[in-house]
């Protein structure tokens, strides 16, 4: 499987002594939960993974109960340290404080529970990170791949590269065009703005949203004046 150069990076920050929350964050399926798959398998320290991808967005409760977890378990195995990896963490409204606290408690408590954080909103994530854990957190920002990973792992040309971009799980779709384009725009485009943005501020009307996206994606690099654009609505 390939692996990509955030992996050794990461892998060489969780294996320090415990001083840092990591936070990796990107865009979406361009290979984050693959990441911490793959680094899980590369570590001797015992870990739990958890996603909030599924969990009531006020349920900070279930935050803690998963992080208390993850003591017991460190405590039951007689490690030394032990790794809790959370993905898609900032579904969990106002949980940078709840991490806050529990993350202190275990500095002075002198448990050393090591935590990765994940998620694809970078912009929530951020948000969060400012409000509660200034000081206390390293961030690994993962970006598209890049056209050497691309043609590393697939054999892609520039030319694939420039037309198709940097997408992993699409690249077994773009012998089929129309295929790779739905998959593009109702996998990738559609969770974006109907999730992500839709979680950043009030939006009273999402379907005009939408339409205003594909607008300007039709019509991307052109001056396009509101008259024409009222037209095409």
């Amino acid at each position: 499987m390939f692996e990509r150069s955030e992996l050794e990076i990461l892998k060489r920050r969780v294996e320090e002594p415990r001083k840092f929350i990591q936070i990796l964050t990107g865009p979406r399926q361009v290979g984050k939960t693959t990441l911490l798959s793959q680094l899980t398998g590369k570590l001797e320290i015992p870990s739990l993974f958890e996603s909030a991808d599924a969990v009531a967005a006020a349920n900070t409760l279930w935050l803690e109960q998963v992080w208390e977890s993850a003591r017991l378990k460190l405590k039951a195995k007689s490690a030394k340290s032990f790794l809790l990896i959370i993905d898609e963490i900032q579904k969990i409204s106002k949980w940078s404080d709840m991490v806050k606290k529990l993350y202190d408690e275990d500095s002075f408590g002198n448990i050393n529970l090591k935590v990765i954080l994940s998620g694809s909103s970078r912009l929530l994530l951020e948000r969060g990170l400012s409000e509660s854990l200034t000081g206390r957190f390293e961030i690994i920002y993962m970006t598209h791949w890049r056209f050497d990973e691309m043609q590393d792992a697939f054999g892609w040309n520039a030319s694939q590269y420039a037309w198709f971009g940097g997408y992993p799980g699409s690249a077994g779709l773009i012998n089929d065009e129309n295929r790779w384009k739905s998959y593009i725009r109702d996998s990738i485009i559609e969770p974006s703005i109907s999730k992500d943005i839709l979680m950043l501020t009030r939006i009273d009307k999402p379907a005009l949203l939408k339409n205003l996206f594909e607008l300007g994606c039709w019509y991307s690099g052109q001056i396009l004046s509101y008259s024409k654009m009222v037209g095409q609505f």
